[in-house]
């Protein structure tokens, strides 16, 4: 911390000149999803203006709004950019770095890049620090970090003005690192911008306003959060999610990530908390049951969730507030070793009795006759009534009843429970979360909850929730049952998973966090590692295996394999022999390539060469999911997007339309088909047709080029059937 108050502004300018006033000008600024961009922009406006400022950006990420690459996609985004992301300023840098263009005294780090985006970008791809996102911070300072920043939220409590690192509460881990760069003599600098639009986040998201060297709070300065929309979800996505629900146990712990791998998991998890018969009944029909079950009974479960599950993620993405919604995400932990290991045990409930008392004496958690550090600790987790005073011995309730501090007295015991006992425990957290992103309602929601709900969630140190080192015991009491779960581009046959970039060395997008939550499910007794992968991906008519024999690149190694989950069932890796893995595997691949992977194992001596694929995992083909979801939609179950979208129903039906024409066009058997069909779609549009033509700016062409782009809609949307 700076051991003195921050200094405040409210112009940019000012803001910028004193920060370089501080630390002079070779500048390295970090900052996560949550930097503030205002401050980014000024300082990449200076060093491009003055090339004696030397700056260089630290982030993840590098988001710029979605322009589309030809002048249909921009008729379909531009409005829909403009209405989701509101004010959301631009990074004035990314199009320079995108094209190359950046001054010699401008570099971009980055640790995670926008998936796919950078793959020809040399800048991009040689500045790039392949790091855990866990080490992140760490790795900050040794490429020079001398100032971060983030945005952050305010609040008035009590009659103070507090602040909350809110969404970027994972850097909590920094600030040591810094304190002991000044210790040094070194110049640094922690910087917020406070944003009125970011959600209050309590718990250790609160710091002391000592933390931050500079403060800019102006109303200008506050904008849209950057918040990615809603995902469709398809079958397979579906699929993928209903296998891993069905690896929950009852009161577990959760990890899951962005995306729609992320929202069909938590679907799955609510079918089967709300409608189980149904989710039993699909379970069986898509044959799960029957080839599966085993390892469900012993490491799931398919019932609804009575004592809900537990959160413990990097990111805490929407479908945490799904499962909070809907009654899932409710079991709490405690930051207290003790009354966690009595709440595990189930000796200590969320309603408090006498009887909670008894055990705390019993176990040694307060003294029989209180102390003022034992009331403290009672009132602080709701044991008893925060009105109570301790004097001389006396407990001095609101109602004017004095008690004898001495539990190990059952009157006393008897006189608490009627006039100062709480009623519930209190300081659970039903989520610990570094960072959070999601669409503009989860941001909507967290800024309108209730204090109390909000409370619930602890957002943190990155170093707490990715890992065990610091805090292992706590950890450990209460990542009870965790099942961690990431997706993968790529897994092989024995294992090893690729989820971040290419055999020629060239990055994708980043680890973040999922070595080390593959790596702590390995180091707790009952917690699970399951890696997501989709069966096989498309290309315009081509259609390749995600399951592959080998790969050039690995992010998670063989010898950490333990759970895969395809869209056609459950792996079970961990501790198994290099025939019987590659096996398992072979039964989750998709069918027309499960050949193919079989005799490269043969090959390779790794499977016996008389060994077969049993007939029950022969039929791994896409038509069959589609026909039992296709089955299932009327009735309201798989919605393209299960919880809700950004998109309007025009917009809907466009995005089907336009992805449609897209595959079309990548296709040359289709394509002499589409434009067959524009070709027949002359004459006057019909009057069905005219909301999408008005949405898109084409219900008069203006020239030949938009009349052809025109009936080519017109033609996708006949096919569709949407008129």
């Amino acid at each position: 911390m700076t051991a003195q108050r921050p200094a405040y502004y409210s112009d940019l300018e000012q803001c910028v000149d004193a920060l370089l006033a501080k630390v002079g000008k070779k500048v390295v600024i970090a900052g996560g999803f949550g930097r503030p961009i205002h401050i980014f922009n000024e300082l990449y406006r200076r060093a491009v203006a003055d090339p004696s400022i030397q700056l260089t950006i630290i982030t993840g990420v590098s988001f710029s709004r979605p322009r589309g690459s030809s002048d249909l996609e921009r008729r379909f985004l531009e409005p829909f950019v403009d209405r989701v992301f509101g004010n959301l300023p631009e990074l004035e840098y990314v199009e320079p770095y995108q094209k190359g263009r950046l001054p010699e005294n401008i570099e971009i780090v980055e640790v995670f890049l926008q998936a796919g985006t950078y793959l020809g970008n040399k800048h991009a791809q040689q500045n790039y620090v392949y790091s855990n996102f866990t080490h992140w911070l760490r790795d900050m300072i040794e490429q020079g970090c001398n100032v971060f920043s983030q945005m952050i939220a305010k609040r008035e409590i009590d009659g103070e003005l507090v602040y909350s690192m809110s969404h970027d509460a994972y850097a909590l881990d920094i600030l040591p690192r810094l304190q002991a760069l000044r210790e040094e003599g070194k110049q640094v600098a922690v910087i917020g911008q406070v944003n009125d639009e970011l959600p209050f986040m309590y718990n250790d998201a609160i710091v002391p306003v000592e933390t931050y060297d500079i403060i800019l709070d102006a109303p200008q300065y506050n904008h849209t959060l950057l918040g990615p929309p809603s995902p469709s979800v398809d079958t397979v996505d579906y699929m993928i999610g209903l296998n891993a629900s069905s690896l929950l146990p009852d009161g577990g712990t959760i990890q899951i990530g962005i995306g729609s791998l992320g929202d069909a998991i938590t679907y799955g998890c609510i079918l089967r908390h709300e409608r189980n018969r149904q989710y039993k009944e699909v379970l069986a029909e898509l044959g799960i049951t029957e080839r599966f079950g085993e390892i469900v009974a012993q490491i799931g479960d398919t019932e609804p969730f009575d004592k809900g599950l537990y959160g413990s993620t990097e990111m805490f993405a929407d479908g945490f507030r799904h499962l909070y919604n809907h009654g899932i995400l409710k079991r709490a932990v405690y930051d207290d070793v003790g009354l966690q290991r009595l709440v595990n045990a189930g000796r200590i409930g969320s309603v408090i009795t006498a009887e909670s008392l008894a055990v705390l004496v019993e176990e040694g958690l307060v003294s029989a006759r209180l102390s003022s550090g034992d009331l403290a600790f009672l009132q602080k987790y709701g044991f008893i009534n925060e009105t109570v005073a301790l004097e001389d011995g006396l407990l001095r309730c609101s109602d004017g009843t004095a008690i004898e501090a001495n539990l190990g007295d059952p009157a006393v015991l008897e006189q608490i429970s009627s006039h100062c006992m709480g009623e519930e425990l209190k300081r659970g957290i039903v989520l610990h979360a570094g960072f959070f992103l999601g669409p503009q309602a989860m941001y909507r929601q967290l800024g309108s909850m209730p204090e109390a709900d909000a409370k619930k969630i602890c957002m943190t140190d990155i170093a707490y929730v990715n890992q065990l080192y610091g805090c292992e015991e706590i950890a450990r009491l209460q990542r009870q049952n965790a099942r961690f779960m990431n997706t993968s581009i790529m897994i092989t046959l024995l294992g090893a998973a690729c989820s971040d970039g290419l055999e020629d060395g060239r990055k994708i997008s980043g680890v973040g966090g999922q070595y080390n939550f593959v790596s702590m499910a390995h180091a707790l007794d009952d917690a699970r590692s399951i890696l997501m992968c989709r069966s096989t991906r498309t290309k315009g008519d081509q259609i390749t295996s995600n399951i592959v024999w080998n790969y050039g690149h690995t992010t998670i190694p063989a010898h950490l394999r333990d759970i895969v989950i395809t869209e056609y069932g459950i792996a079970m890796l961990r501790g198994q022999r290099e025939k019987d893995v590659v096996a398992r595997m072979l039964n989750i691949a998709d069918s027309r390539f499960q050949q193919q992977l079989l005799e490269q194992a043969k090959s390779a001596g790794k499977i016996p060469d008389n060994y077969e694929i049993p007939p029950q995992f022969r039929n791994n083909l896409p038509e069959k999911l589609e026909r039992v979801v296709s089955r299932l939609r009327p009735e309201g179950m798989f919605p393209a997007y299960p919880f809700g979208s950004d998109f309007t129903r025009e917009e809907l039906v466009l995005a089907d339309v336009l992805q449609h024409l897209k595959t079309d066009m990548g296709s040359r058997r289709t394509l002499i088909k589409t434009l067959a069909g524009a070709v027949g779609a002359a004459g006057e549009p019909p009057q069905a047709a005219m909301p999408y033509l008005e949405r898109m700016g084409l219900s008069n062409p203006e020239d030949i080029k938009h009349i052809a782009v025109q009936k080519l809609i017109l033609a996708e949307l006949k096919h569709l059937g949407y008129i």
